[in-house]
């Protein structure tokens, strides 16, 4: 097949054809969609854009942002929410825009995005924006950006039942390419029942990248034959009383979501077996589960037409059609229904059933099997975590085998899927790869605590915290920081506390969790970071003006008793500067002595702790836009004695072991090095600083011009056939990489004109944690079904970090005889370094785990786990000469 000629820009740019692009871009390109729709019919309609970043949608503003070129030639304007329930509030205006008679477009059709917590948050104006209505030329989808996983969420998220109570129809799209369908069907149906539409984005199809059809024409909307329109509509309109609205909603808005959704086969039967025996009803992500999981016990349509198996597909998961699902049901013994979370679709088939007049009404399943009176309730499908095709798998061959409609390969796949899970709780790695500040992060510093205090986390960075020597525990939701004190203070011994808190989460509601301090009275130190930019979700600019001097002033108006600004550079604040009354700069050097004062001063005080962020500062010197110090720290290895004092003060992952003949010293990594020089406050003669020279490049290998051309000496490699779909688990560690590694590898094949599907499994993965890209090639898109690798169906692993590649997750996929794997023998030491890194303490911690591997390299360390004393004595290495008198004086 001739390669595709592809441009970055194809993703925006192309009107029609197949594109390569992700489930956050698939977001930024479908409001470019409905507008060439409306061209097409007539309509000169414009688009509003507005809520606020979180994983999984934590780049769709950077996205926005990135396009903004296409957006203003498409009439979009995007306007980030200071906080998720002010921009559903934004979003309601949005629908108002033509009851004035002075409107500049034939409607304005609106996108709000949040994740989990941002739409419990939002339930306020979602309620009250879906009650009063869309505009007919308008519409709103509400998408709703669920972590089933909690990868980088303080807890796992389902947006389905809040949308219940909103009384917010709910469209649950199983891929990207559903994305750009169920969109465009998403804003036809708010525009035809007046009602707002929910979407349900998932980390597993946000974080997917995958080759889709973006022709805006491509699906065919119909307006439903068996619904009677109200004379005036179910669109916005003023005045309209408040009850007026609630009849309205749910007398005929919800019927008219209903009446579109069956007219546009939203749900719909995918495989229909004429024996009628068992059925599936899934939807969303659980639905590609399904498919693969189908696969993965040889279960082609052709096989589970003769073993009587259909399936359901459901689109809108709420309201659920009662007709479809009762003609799906007809004539069946039993039916699993597959979701992920807390059984939402399954009671509602149970629901529409139950007064159903038919003879035979088929068993319904799911969570659990409570529907077989002579079996104790069991468990068949978690309400927790998320689902895999194993999981799936395991369900639907119970279910077979209860028909007796099993086969051979159904029996084998499920037998590999328990010897697996055996292995695997059997053995776990000794070590993981937890995400760490990255080096230089001004947290390595602001989190320290003075003796005898402790600290509350909250969202951010900080958060990360809590699993480092800081004597920091507890957190809360965004914006309630430091709050849970208020419920603690008056019961407990301890008088005072810190609360860290970020810029970012100050502005969006941090405000008010400072101002309910104040009006409790209690004794907090709020630690307040000014770092410059949204670090957690990938160094977005905080939404609106803000900087140290204007925080200090809104304190002072808050109440705040006193103010004292900590920096890292405190001469860069010009004379007359406009701090607030009373307020102090100091360096950050004397952190310690600050906090010890203000944990002494009665009430509400704050440190604002003022350094830009590790990440941002790297970006920003690499475009130039930021000083680069000429300046860089070395260890004399032949000086350094292995103290490990440089970590403990720095905290700095790019202080790294060196082994050498005299034992584990130091050296800095000076690829990942930020400049951030704590590194040097310790009393420490084997630093070395250099000033105005620049890293020496590593010579590239020489090539013999008389030798053959490198092509011309490698053999062609032998491709695989693509009989079925070809998987590559891609590990590693957050930052280095790693989804570069499956982008490439995506697009090429989407060059060559092949189906691909990429899902970057990063979460916390950008702070130097754990990442793991799954990449799936095959002769076609419509050969890929999920999108996650199952159990052990990986072919090939490429372990670009052997810490990740030796984990659970990683060798779950992997299978004898079937997968092949190259691994990178590099070591890169993980974050328990910096936290435990004097060669005592580090090798304490390790001992239990690995004393056998590392006694082989350290002679004179024991082979046997001893008792604590016994490992004092046995520490026989010059390298450990200073540890003593240092645990002396830290006790």
């Amino acid at each position: 097949m001739p390669e595709a000629s592809v441009r970055l820009d194809d993703k925006y740019r192309l009107e029609s054809g197949r594109i390569f692009l992700t489930g956050t871009q698939a977001l930024v390109r479908l409001p470019m969609m409905q507008r060439q729709r409306d061209l097409a019919n007539q309509l000169n309609t414009a688009c509003f854009i507005s809520g606020y970043r979180g994983s999984p949608l934590g780049g769709l503003d950077q996205q926005l942002w990135k396009a903004r070129g296409f957006l203003k030639e498409n009439h979009i304007h995007f306007q980030p929410g200071v906080n998720e329930d002010l921009a559903a509030t934004a979003v309601w205006g949005s629908q108002q825009s033509t009851l004035y008679g002075d409107a500049n477009y034939d409607g304005v059709f609106a996108m709000w995005y949040g994740k989990g917590p941002g739409v419990d948050r939002s339930s306020d104006p979602l309620r009250h924006g879906n009650y009063a209505g869309s505009d007919r030329h308008g519409g709103v989808l509400v998408v709703a950006g669920d972590d089933h996983g909690a990868k980088s969420s303080t807890t796992a998220h389902q947006c389905e039942l809040t949308f219940l109570d909103l009384a917010i129809p709910l469209l649950n799209p199983a891929g990207i390419q559903e994305f750009l369908d169920f969109g465009l069907y998403g804003w036809a149906m708010s525009r035809y029942s007046g009602c707002w539409i929910g979407f349900k984005a998932v980390t597993e199809t946000v974080d997917t990248s995958a080759s889709c059809s973006v022709d805006p024409h491509r699906i065919q909307i119909v307006e439903p034959t068996d619904f009677d329109m109200p004379e005036d509509g179910l669109n916005i309109r003023w005045p309209d009383p408040v009850l007026t609205q609630e009849e309205r909603h749910h007398r005929y808005k919800l019927y008219a979501a209903l009446a579109f959704a069956r007219a546009n086969n939203l749900n719909r039967v995918v495989l229909d077996s004429p024996k009628r025996r068992v059925g599936i009803i899934a939807t969303g992500k659980a639905y590609l589960d399904v498919r693969q999981a189908l696969d993965d016990l040889g279960i082609d349509e052709k096989l589970a037409h003769e073993m009587g198996l259909s399936l359901y597909k459901v689109g809108m998961s709420w309201p659920l059609d009662p007709q479809g699902v009762r003609n799906f049901c007809e004539g069946l013994d039993e039916v699993l229904v597959v979701e992920e979370k807390r059984a939402f679709v399954e009671n509602q088939v149970k629901e529409q059933l139950y007064n159903w007049h038919t003879a035979h009404r088929p068993r319904i399943i799911g969570k659990f099997n409570r529907d077989y009176p002579d079996e104790p309730a069991s468990p068949i499908l978690p309400a927790y975590g998320e689902l895999s095709p194993a999981q799936v798998a395991r369900a639907i061959a119970a279910l077979l085998n209860r028909h007796d409609i099993t086969t051979s390969d159904i029996e084998s796949h499920v037998a590999f899927l328990e010897q697996l899970d055996a292995s695997l709780f059997s053995e776990k790695a000794p070590i993981q790869r937890l995400p760490y500040y990255c080096s230089g992060c001004p947290h390595n510093t602001s989190t320290k605590v003075p003796e005898g205090s402790r600290a509350m986390a909250g969202i951010g960075c900080h958060y990360m915290v809590q699993w480092m020597d800081r004597n920091t525990s507890t957190y809360t939701h965004m914006g309630g920081e430091g709050v849970t004190w208020v419920g603690q203070a008056p019961f407990t011994q301890t008088g005072h506390v810190f609360a860290n808190l970020g810029d970012g989460t100050y502005y969006h509601s941090g405000t008010l969790a400072i101002r309910q301090a104040v009006a409790a009275g209690v004794n907090i130190t709020y630690k307040l970071l000014y770092n410059d930019a949204v670090a957690m979700t990938g160094g977005q600019p905080v939404d609106g003006p803000l900087d140290p001097a204007m925080i200090t002033r809104q304190l002072h108006g808050e109440g705040v008793q006193k103010t004292v600004v900590v920096s890292d550079e405190p001469e860069k604040y010009p004379l007359g500067t406009k701090w607030a009354p009373g307020v102090t700069v100091e360096h950050r050097d004397e952190l310690d002595r600050i906090q010890r004062e203000l944990r002494d001063v009665p009430g509400v005080t704050v440190l604002l702790y003022d350094q830009t962020c590790a990440a941002e500062k790297r970006r920003r010197r690499k475009r130039g836009t930021f000083p680069d110090p000429q300046k860089r720290v070395f260890i004399n290895e032949m000086v350094c004695e292995g103290c490990g004092d440089c970590s403990v003060q720095s905290n700095c992952v790019s202080v790294q072991p060196k082994e050498t003949e005299f034992g584990t010293k130091r050296t800095i990594d000076q690829s990942s090095c930020n400049k951030d020089f704590s590194c040097l406050k310790g009393f420490c003669p084997s630093f070395v600083t250099v000033h105005g020279g620049q890293l020496r490049k590593g010579q590239s290998a020489q090539v013999d011009p008389s030798k053959q051309k490198l092509q011309e000496v490698l053999p062609d490699p032998e491709l695989p056939d693509l009989e079925a779909p070809y998987n590559i688990l891609v590990t590693g560690i957050g930052g280095t990489g790693v989804v570069t590694i499956s982008a490439l590898l995506g697009m090429a094949a989407h060059i060559e004109g092949k189906g691909a599907s990429l899902l970057d499994m990063a979460g916390l993965a950008q702070k130097g944690g754990a990442v793991l890209s799954h990449v799936r090639i095959a002769q076609t898109p419509e050969e890929l079904h999920a999108v996650r690798i199952s159990t052990g169906n990986a072919n090939l692993i490429l372990g670009c970090d052997n810490v990740v590649a030796a984990g659970q997750d990683t060798l779950s996929k992997v299978r004898k005889g079937h997968s092949r794997a190259v691994i990178n023998s590099h070591e890169t030491v993980t974050g328990d370094f910096a936290l435990d890194s004097t060669s005592y303490r580090f090798l304490l911690r390790i001992l239990p785990v690995s004393c056998a591997t590392f006694s082989a390299r350290r002679p004179w360390i024991s082979s046997t786990p001893p008792t604590l004393p016994q490992r004092c004595s046995e520490i026989r290495s010059p390298a450990t000469s200073s540890c003593w008198d240092m645990l002396g004086r830290r006790g």
